[in-house]
Order: C-alpha cells, then sequence, then structure tokens
C-alpha cells in the first residue's frame, strides 16, 4: 500500500485527509526510517508496509470506535507510536499520552512530535506497571488502547488500572484473538473489565485477521493491581 492507496483507502472508510495530514504522514514514514537506522524502532522500513501494516492498522481502531470527541488516550508501549499517533493525525482534537518503557523510544516520540506539529500529545518513560500505581495516571483516562505488545490477560492488567470506571480499553489483536479472551476472561472480572463489543476484519491486501476488543471498564480495579513490574508476564491473572 503506497500513500495514494492509503489515502484512497481511508476515504472509503469516511476518512479524507487533508493535504497537512497527508505531509504528516510522509513525515512521520521519513523520520520512522531515519531513526530506525540509530535504534530499533520497528522491523517494517518499506513505504508499503509502513502505510499497510502500521498507519492504516492503527486508524483501522477508528472504523469501529468513535474519536470524534475531545477524549484522553493512553497508548501503553506504543513502540514507535503505534497506534495512538496515526490516530491522532487523523482525530486531532483527541489528547494522548503514551507510556513506554525505553528512553531512545521516547526520544523519538517527542521529535516525532515536534516534527508533526502535534499540540495535546505527552510522553511518559516508565513500565506500565509502575505507572499504574502512580495516581497521576491511574483512573485517569477515557480510552486505554495498546496493539500487539502481549496477550489479553497480561494486557488487561497492564491497561485496564489506567482507565477511568466508566472509560474503555480498546485491544487491538491479530490471530488468535477468541482463544486470547477466553484465557483472559478471569483477568478482566478480577481488574473491572467486561467484554463489550467485538470487531473482526482483514488487513486489505494481506488478508491478515484483526480483532478489535471494546472492554468496559465497570468498577474500579483493586488497589494490588497492577503487580510489580515483570510479574504480569510472569504469572498472568
Amino acid at each position: 500500500m503506497n500513500k495514494s492507496e492509503f489515502v484512497l483507502a481511508l476515504s472509503k472508510k469516511g476518512i479524507d485527509l487533508s493535504e497537512h495530514q497527508q505531509w504528516q504522514f510522509e513525515r512521520y514514514f521519513e523520520l520512522l526510517v531515519e531513526w530506525n537506522e540509530k535504534m530499533n524502532l520497528t522491523a517494517l522500513t518499506s513505504e508499503s508496509d509502513v502505510y499497510l501494516k502500521h498507519f492504516y492498522d492503527s486508524i483501522s481502531a477508528g472504523f469501529y470506535y468513535s474519536f470524534n470527541e475531545q477524549k484522553s488516550i493512553l497508548d501503553v508501549g506504543a513502540g514507535a507510536g503505534f497506534p495512538s499517533l496515526p490516530i491522532k493525525i487523523v482525530f486531532p482534537d483527541i489528547h494522548v499520552t503514551i507510556i513506554d518503557s525505553l528512553k531512545k523510544r521516547i526520544g523519538f516520540l517527542e521529535h516525532l512530535a515536534s516534527e508533526l506539529k502535534l499540540e495535546n500529545v505527552h510522553f511518559h518513560h516508565n513500565r506500565a506497571e509502575i505507572a499504574g500505581q502512580d495516581p497521576a495516571y491511574r483512573a485517569r483516562f477515557d480510552v486505554v488502547t495498546a496493539r500487539a505488545v502481549a496477550r489479553l490477560s497480561v494486557l488487561s492488567e497492564l491497561c485496564l488500572p489506567f482507565a477511568k470506571t466508566g472509560g474503555e480499553f480498546l485491544a487491538m489483536k491479530g490471530a488468535g484473538a477468541e482463544e486470547e479472551l477466553k484465557d483472559a476472561k478471569k483477568a478482566l472480572d478480577t481488574l473491572g473489565g467486561a467484554v463489550g463489543e467485538t470487531f473482526s476484519f482483514t488487513l486489505p491486501e494481506e488478508e491478515s485477521e484483526r480483532t478489535i476488543y471494546l472492554l468496559q471498564k465497570t468498577r474500579s480495579t483493586p488497589k494490588k493491581y497492577p503487580r510489580k513490574a515483570g510479574v504480569p508476564a510472569k504469572q498472568p491473572l
């Protein structure tokens, strides 16, 4: 998927990019490739891969969930900014916070946001397990999102503590999502989450499976969660 095909594919979904937004994606791609030579941001660096598997795939959440209101979004383990920064470019009114454990990646994201002239974006260098116990971040966000960070049973413990009661956790998953959801049932029950809507589709061109789970934060997460750094991955709920 090249840039023109990307613009057309989004238009078919009711998203018409302005010239400025198209420039922002062009510059994003250039900076991603440039910085990737100095540090490991992504294994995908061709134009077709970045526009399809990073930009389009990230924005696909907006096909099923409304980002048109001024919402606070937290992206856990965003790496090179996916999915939240492509969503931010398309829906500029949202407020985005990214938490990532690698300081070098935060440096890239800060430079990227400056170059793209993105407003209301904030970056926090920390592990999700630690930030999730910090009152400045815990239960503060309308929407929490994560893309391909960990299995859903682990991801729920890393993400749900950040969502306000009544807020949502948007989990973007690939193949095997249904099995992950079954495994995550106990974690969701424990952490105050409940399954809302499920959206399944295939990515254009390569036809790979995608599932988006919209998980509701129905009650506050018990104070003991998230557990200490590394524990959720080693001992999933």
